[in-house]
């Protein structure tokens, strides 16, 4: 095939110094698998008072425009301050422990509280600005959870309850 170059508006194929030929419009840094071990994870990130939250995958790190994905972690016997994550839908993943998740039930007659009790292997999806905490009611084991948002920065809002009236929250 021969090789095509790119129009102005950026279609068609470039060859690589390897010779290869790929879309003109993809970079060299997103034509490569990008590998962040344990040792790069990043602690700098917005946090919730009971937990701890780690980014592995993000703009700082590897360089995401439209994802972030990190570890958060509970000590045993704790519960997390009330929060929300934006416009960010998020999706979590139970690596270790039996965390619940807990939020306000608002589609009843009356507002309830409910918890999510999980387990190692359990999937959690977190709509865009649900007031919600973690909790780790067992007294010796943390738990590890592994957290993906369609945000690519970790967006939290902590909150004094899980009432949405306190949440900030903007039509979606």
């Amino acid at each position: 095939m021969p090789v095509q170059p790119a129009d102005a508006a950026g279609e068609g194929f470039v060859r690589t110094r390897s010779g290869v030929l790929v879309p003109a419009g993809i970079d060299p840094f997103h034509r490569t698998l990008h590998h962040v071990a344990p040792s790069g994870l990043i602690g700098q990130t917005s946090q919730t008072s009971g937990m701890t939250r780690v980014e592995a995958i993000s703009g700082k790190t590897v360089g995401a425009g439209n994802l972030w994905m990190g570890q958060t972690h509970v000590a045993a016997s704790t519960t997390s301050g009330n929060h929300h994550h934006g416009a960010s839908e998020t999706a979590i993943y139970v690596v270790s422990g039996h965390p619940a998740f807990v939020f306000l039930d608002v589609e009843g007659d009356e507002p309830v509280e409910r918890r999510i009790q999980t387990s190692p292997g359990d999937y959690i999806f977190v709509p865009p600005y649900i007031p919600h905490r973690e909790e780790n009611p067992d007294p010796e084991t943390e738990a590890v959870v592994v957290i993906a948002r369609t945000t690519q920065e970790a967006i939290v809002v902590n909150l004094d309850g899980l009432d949405w009236s306190t949440a900030g929250i903007r039509s979606i």
